[in-house]
């Protein structure tokens, strides 16, 4: 079943860098009496996350700040190592949003997200969607049909939302 608006997000240990290297981080704790922004895509280094994806979240990282949003998280089946090194290429980590794997893709199962393409090569990774969460429960949610485009999933589709 797929997450909807209304539904509490489910228990998760997500991956991230840490100052001594990999780490876990309870999703809770970082959405437990906050507002937060949670972007998924299907991988790292990937075409369209890439070029639209992550930069649309780097233009608006500010605007939602704005609007009371206290952290704006990008999410994909891949590990911390790779997340921290896409962060830094891209330069979103320097734009403040936080980058986190879902190594496993049971966050990413646990909502409905997981799709497989193995023409593309991707096994259990996640679809296209973003979605604001107030206390760890979902109040928008914007997924994209297809996974190679990114419009209502956009940061401006969102903030517009919001």
């Amino acid at each position: 079943m797929t997450i909807s608006v209304g539904n509490s997000l489910p228990e998760a240990t997500l991956a991230r860098m840490g100052d001594k290297g990999p780490e876990q981080v309870a999703l809770s704790a970082l959405t437990k009496g906050r507002k937060v922004v949670i972007f998924g895509l299907p991988g790292a280094y990937t075409g369209t996350c890439t070029t639209a994806h992550v930069p649309s979240f780097m233009r608006t990282r500010d605007r939602f700040a704005d609007k009371g949003v206290d952290e704006v998280i990008c999410l994909s089946v891949n590990d911390p190592f790779v997340m921290a090194a896409w962060g830094e290429s891209t330069g979103a980590s320097a734009a403040g949003i936080t980058m986190l794997g879902d190594p496993a893709a049971e966050f990413t199962k646990a909502i409905g997200m997981a799709f497989t393409a193995p023409p593309a090569g991707f096994y259990d990774r996640s679809r296209r969607y973003a979605m604001m969460v107030e206390d760890g429960t979902v109040r928008v949610l914007h997924l994209e049909e297809s996974p190679g485009v990114c419009e209502t999933s956009g940061g401006e589709a969102l903030l517009a939302a919001i």
